[in-house]
């Protein structure tokens, strides 16, 4: 067998004089000696030297509605189905989508696992935070006119209860010594990042069930349930916030397609410039709120989102990232418009569930209303470095203020 140990020996003497070798020891000791002062410095202490500590988000609760629903409806309702998760999971995984939702790229870049629906009564693990966004559910309380309209009850108020009784729940699993492996440490509650995207389906059902004024006229009540919201997780603990405003829902394919709009009603985009501007006053007024309660929650962070941006951007640049057709949809039924996505029919006795187009990934939506996971990858790039919030923090700086 060759002896490697030798022609090293060799070459190291005869390439290094005595005087070289003292100096890298000296060097050597010299580093060490400074890792280890640096490794002893507090957090004030190395702020003061102009250093920073990146922050380590343990867990994530969300609220919302499809648009970060990872399972809640299907676990509750009924299985969402085929085509939907062909691209990444490979079979139908609880999401209106191809593949992952803005929520999923949040948990990934946070190094944290898909969250779990709080409703998968199967294989839910709730050990880095749980999801209570649930498709079709709204800001405001669902009444018997808003759930006749075929919106969903779990709405936000609802999703607030879950998230208490979670909360409780896990204390006393806690204190029993009882299945700690599936559940979040408790002091992980208040290090969590509690993430809201919800407001959709509201402005929706206004927009066609009453006039454009009216709908305009319904933001403030909207909006005004965000600081009820946010003051009550601040109430069990939480401290850390991120914030999503609307997107651009006049360029939903399913609101053009069923509401044609007028020509003077279209911007260069070919979106439905009213509903847009319906959308904007929302996220106009949401700013403000959320500003308002900055100076009431002086020791949490809460950071506002600005998605519309991050979406319309897509949508008039999409040729510029690839996609095609950015008003276009690509999962359907050929030949039945009437039917979505989501929807199976049954022709002579057999289930015909819905075609998908053949490259989703150049797509923007996935099915007119929910994005593909190429498009919310996308998005959630877009937004990742913090240009878009406000304050302008990336995901990594997401500390709590308190600790900060």
């Amino acid at each position: 067998m060759m002896n490697w140990s030798n022609p090293v020996s060799r070459s190291f003497n005869s390439t290094w004089g005595l005087k070289t070798r003292l100096r890298v020891v000296v060097i050597g000791v010299v580093v060490i000696i400074g890792f280890i002062l640096l490794i002893s410095l507090g957090p004030r202490s190395k702020r003061a030297l102009g250093l920073s500590e990146e922050c380590r988000i343990p867990a994530i609760y969300n609220f919302g509605d499809s648009n970060s629903d990872t399972g809640c409806v299907s676990a509750a309702f009924r299985r969402v189905p085929y085509p939907n998760g062909i691209s990444f999971f490979g079979k139908p995984s609880g999401r209106y989508c191809d593949g992952r939702l803005i929520i999923d790229f949040i948990a990934e870049k946070l190094g944290l696992p898909f969250l779990s629906a709080y409703l998968d009564a199967l294989q839910a693990n709730f050990q880095h935070g749980a999801d209570f966004a649930a498709s079709g559910t709204t800001i405001q309380h669902v009444n018997g006119e808003l759930f006749g309209s075929g919106l969903n009850p779990l709405s936000l108020d609802v999703q607030l209860l879950q998230f208490e009784g979670l909360k409780e729940r896990t204390s006393e699993l806690y204190a029993q010594d009882k299945i700690k492996y599936r559940l979040s440490r408790l002091e992980d509650f208040s290090k969590a990042l509690y993430t809201f995207d919800i407001g959709q389906n509201d402005i929706h059902h206004a927009l066609t069930t009453t006039t454009e004024d009216e709908a305009r006229k319904s933001i403030p009540d909207l909006v005004y349930q965000f600081p009820f919201a946010i003051k009550k997780l601040h109430e069990l603990g939480a401290r850390t916030f991120w914030i999503h405003n609307t997107g651009p829902i006049g360029c939903l394919p399913y609101l053009l397609l069923k509401y044609p709009p007028n020509p003077g009603n279209v911007d260069e985009a070919g979106c439905v410039k009213s509903y847009n501007e319906v959308a904007k006053e929302f996220n106009r007024q949401l700013k403000n709120k959320i500003s308002e309660l900055r100076t009431q929650l002086q020791n949490s962070l809460l950071v506002y989102v600005d998605i519309y941006s991050a979406k319309y951007s897509l949508v008039t640049e999409s040729k510029k990232y690839g996609f095609v057709d950015p008003l276009g949809y690509c999962c359907k039924h050929v030949g039945n418009s009437s039917l979505h996505c989501w929807n199976k029919e049954k022709k002579n006795g057999v289930a015909v569930y819905a075609t998908p187009c053949n490259n989703p990934s150049e797509y923007i939506s996935w099915d007119s209303i929910h994005y593909t996971d190429a498009a919310n990858r996308w998005v959630a790039n877009r937004i990742s470095d913090g240009s878009l919030a406000d304050p302008p923090l990336p995901f990594s700086k997401l500390c709590k203020k308190s600790a900060l």
